[in-house]
């Protein structure tokens, strides 16, 4: 008998314990998604007041427009971005709202039209907004390595990869078919205080997670030129256009899943300094 009663407790207790974790693991859950989804509601809260206070604007060619060449054919669709329009902001009222306001950027097709901040690290940002409250959602940040004195030869923005499709959230349909046929979306435009800036889309992946193209010093143009190459061939499509030694591009890079992310590529071709 008394082992019986002894297994019949066994029995209890392990059932107490299993509800127990189960209880837990609801619990959790259901705190992870208030968590999510108040952090989406603050995150469109955030954008709608930069919206509010941000002036941007197309802007035209001036006489500081400066036409950066590749040696493109002369039916690369190289030329046809050219006529593309800058943009400009005001970044003065966002700059009261955040001293590390760096620039603007705009990606064609995409809900990506953001500010985004510059920090002492890479940390920050990943669990922080725009006004520097904590929020999970994050915001689009520059790489800290990054020196926005015109050296650069890759500059880096990232953010976290929303399934409601705030930050990078929508970073995830150039790999789309109704992305990629659309050639008018395979421009992205930044601003900051010293000038405004058209890129070149030539590169779009999926990878597992590395580091490799988030270099941002090089030791020389030949030593570019390899790695420009490496990102060429992981795209999924060839967009046409030319990337040599002396270029400059930009990366976007947000997560895919927790193994993989997604990644553009574009060259600088097209500036005007303020």
């Amino acid at each position: 008998m008394k082992i019986k009663r002894t297994k019949s407790r066994i029995k209890i207790g392990v059932s107490c314990i299993i509800a127990l974790v189960c209880v837990v693991g609801i619990c959790y859950s259901g705190y992870k998604i208030y968590e999510w989804t108040t952090d989406s509601i603050s995150t469109g809260d955030q954008t709608e007041i930069i919206n509010d206070a941000a002036t941007t604007r197309e802007i035209d060619d001036s006489a500081n427009t400066q036409i950066i060449s590749s040696g493109e054919a002369d039916d690369a669709p190289y030329w046809k971005y050219l006529h593309t329009k800058l943009i400009d902001v005001n970044f003065d009222e966002l700059r009261k709202i955040n001293s590390e306001t760096a620039g603007w950027i705009q990606l064609g097709g995409t809900n990506i039209n953001y500010p985004y901040v510059q920090t002492s690290n890479n940390d920050f940002y990943l669990k922080h907004s725009f006004d520097r409250s904590y929020n999970t959602a994050g915001w689009v940040f520059e790489d800290f390595r990054n020196k926005n004195d015109g050296s650069d030869k890759n500059m880096i923005l990232y953010a976290h990869g929303r399934n409601d499709g705030s930050m990078f959230g929508t970073l995830r349909t150039i790999l789309t078919n109704g992305w990629r046929n659309n050639s008018n979306n395979y421009i992205v435009r930044t601003a900051t205080d010293s000038d405004s800036s058209l890129w070149q889309v030539f590169s779009v992946y999926r990878i597992e997670v590395t580091t490799d193209y988030i270099q941002t010093s090089f030791s020389s143009d030949a030593e570019f030129q390899k790695f420009v190459d490496t990102l060429k061939g992981r795209s999924v499509q060839d967009f046409g256009a030319t990337v040599s030694g002396s270029d400059k591009i930009l990366t976007l890079s947000t997560c895919y899943n927790s193994k993989e992310r997604v990644v553009l590529h574009a060259k600088l071709i097209k500036r005007q300094a303020k």
